[in-house]
């Protein structure tokens, strides 16, 4: 793998997804943010690793034909005869909640991967794995790494669950954010955070530390924040949506996308920070635009 390449750390897991107009069938759908991130970056025509692990169930197996269709190299992925985690969705009007079935599965007993982390241009972490233990604890380990050796990007995707809460995950994921190159946030996950404070404020903070910092608000359109101290809008393409899920990882795969394609070059000027956030929305509408959770078509990144 060449240094334009992406090391994708994290959870592929099973969304259980209510069916349009029969919310009591549920559909099963291979998701999990890090592994719709490199789905999304293989279609993007951006390599990527997957260092994940999958289980030894037919769950597991519908995963691996999903990244291995799209192109995602599977080479530093861990096996295990343990079942997949298994993340009920819940849809209602203000997003998407989930209710995470985490114990005894394969899905967070991540291989250490922090010797790899020099081969790639960026590594990408993010999900429940940077806040469930066992993966939590590597995660960490790769972040540290990433920050030293390569581009770190993070994005933190607060999940609110009985299930989550008792752990040390919103101080962890700030620490994570803190030793970021690249951090993509929604405005709710920033809320969260740092309650009490505008997300504006955060992002602002952030990116003055060096970073290059994008807040998404869904239709509302996105915000980057540059190291520099630009600050610039767009707004959402729009779109007749169909489904949410995974918007948010697509988005984060065209940022990466788009940043390969420059070398890695965070400290974008305004226009070119502009014209990032245009492209990575439309490939979050095309998203929207279907049942899915990757781009419905590949969305050519602009060279």
């Amino acid at each position: 793998m060449s240094r334009d390449g992406v090391l994708v750390l994290g959870e592929a897991l099973i969304d259980l997804v209510p069916e349009p107009g029969d919310p009591g069938l549920l559909r099963a759908q291979p998701g999990g943010a890090p592994a719709n991130v490199a789905v999304g970056l293989a279609r993007l025509g951006t390599p990527a690793s997957f260092a994940g692990i999958l289980g030894g169930d037919a769950f597991a197996r519908s995963i691996e034909h999903r990244l291995t269709r799209a192109g995602v190299d599977l080479s530093l992925c861990g096996r295990s005869p343990l079942p997949t985690t298994l993340a009920v969705a819940d849809p209602g009007p203000e997003g998407t909640a989930y209710h995470f079935h985490t114990d005894r599965t394969a899905t967070f007993q991540l291989p250490d991967r922090t010797a790899d982390v020099p081969r790639y241009g960026a590594v990408y972490v993010g999900g429940l794995a940077a806040v469930v233990e066992p993966a939590a604890s590597t995660v960490a380990a790769t972040a540290r790494a990433a920050a030293r050796d390569s581009l770190l990007a993070v994005d933190p995707n607060v999940r609110e669950d009985r299930t989550l809460e008792n752990g040390p995950g919103l101080g962890t994921l700030r620490e994570l954010c803190a030793a970021a190159h690249v951090v993509k946030a929604s405005d709710e996950d920033l809320a969260r955070l740092w309650p009490g404070r505008e997300p504006d404020a955060s992002c602002r903070e952030l990116a003055h530390g060096g970073r290059l910092v994008v807040m998404t608000r869904g239709a509302r359109g996105s915000t980057a924040y540059t190291a520099a101290g630009a600050v610039v809008a767009v707004p959402a393409v729009p779109v007749d949506v169909v489904n949410t899920i995974g918007a948010g990882d697509a988005f984060m795969a065209a940022m990466l996308a788009w940043l390969a394609a420059g070398a890695w070059r965070r400290d974008l000027p305004a226009d070119r920070a502009e014209a990032m956030l245009g492209h990575a929305s439309e490939v979050a509408a095309s998203v929207c635009a279907q049942a899915g959770t990757e781009p419905a078509v590949p969305v050519p990144v602009p060279r």
